[in-house]
């Protein structure tokens, strides 16, 4: 419940925000809504602004929906090896450290998550401290260092504001001809406001949305093979093989959204064309080359 009330609440929060930003533009310029750089404005500001907000509310999302405990002072052994292996792989990518946490989950799992290489987050689950050796440990936090020092997280935003200001302008364009051709001949449905307007928006909205997170799905699974390259880079292939070998052991993943993308292992059952993760062995393949 705690997740989905922040959901709710945050992208609530984002939809006034852009809503207010849109109506000042629209103003400004003089767009309408049905036309062309009308729409373009819409798609361009819902798709864009959603992603950056996102982006720039990604630390403090993470920690409220997952309830990580961020060390400021280690408490224990565990908590002073892991802000000490994470400060040195951070040094060693050129980075500046991370924000390392814990959270309490069963699954064996990491995520980094920020607006940028030198203000983000790394944080691993109670489950993965549980149940993987030191080395394997140090690899997964090797693969989340290196997705932060690769800029994963600002490109992923980029590429998902551009599918998103695609899909909404597709959507309304193709639903504007739509509408027009089935009331041409009705003059009271003028000005954009008739229902299958609406009705034809949302359903493409809909599949182009799902065309789209193919190409988001296909880029995440290209950074994951980039991050346990650059985790074998930072403590040796051998580590981050095992690493992957344990995980076929994993519970299914409870992380949503970005922390998902960016995570160490992903939910089980997704097909592949739509899954942030390659398979285990493929993976491990990949290493082995």
């Amino acid at each position: 419940m705690k997740r989905v009330f922040l959901f709710l609440l945050t992208n609530l929060a984002v939809m006034l925000v852009l809503g207010v930003v849109l109506s000042i533009v629209m103003s400004v310029f003089g767009l309408s809504n049905r036309s062309l750089g009308g729409m373009l404005m819409i798609a361009t500001v819902f798709g864009f602004g959603g992603s950056f907000i996102s982006l720039f509310m990604s630390k403090w999302m993470a920690k409220k929906s997952t309830g990580a405990h961020v060390i400021t002072q280690p408490r224990n052994e565990t908590e002073h090896w892991l802000v000490t292996t994470v400060a040195a792989q951070a040094q060693k990518a050129g980075i500046k450290m991370p924000e390392v946490a814990i959270y309490d989950s069963p699954e064996m799992n990491a995520f980094a998550t920020g607006p940028s290489k030198n203000n983000s987050l790394v944080a691993v689950s109670t489950g993965l401290l549980h149940s993987m050796s030191q080395d394997q440990a140090e690899a997964v936090l090797a693969h989340e260092v290196s997705h932060i020092a690769n800029g994963d997280m600002v490109t992923l935003t980029l590429i998902q504001g551009v599918v998103n200001t695609f899909v909404i302008f597709a959507a309304k364009v193709l639903a504007g001809i739509v509408d027009n051709f089935i009331n041409s001949n009705n003059d009271e449905q003028e000005g954009g406001n008739s229902w299958t307007y609406f009705l034809f928006d949302m359903l493409f909205q809909v599949i182009f949305g799902i065309l789209a997170s193919v190409i988001v799905a296909y880029y995440s699974r290209q950074r994951e093979f980039a991050a346990d390259s650059g985790a074998a880079k930072l403590v040796g292939a051998d580590k981050m093989r095992s690493a992957l070998e344990r995980l076929k052991q994993n519970h299914p993943s409870q992380l949503e959204g970005s922390m998902m993308a960016f995570g160490i292992a992903s939910g089980k059952g997704m097909a592949e064309l739509f899954s942030s993760h390659p398979p285990l062995d493929a993976r491990i393949d990949a290493l082995r080359k």
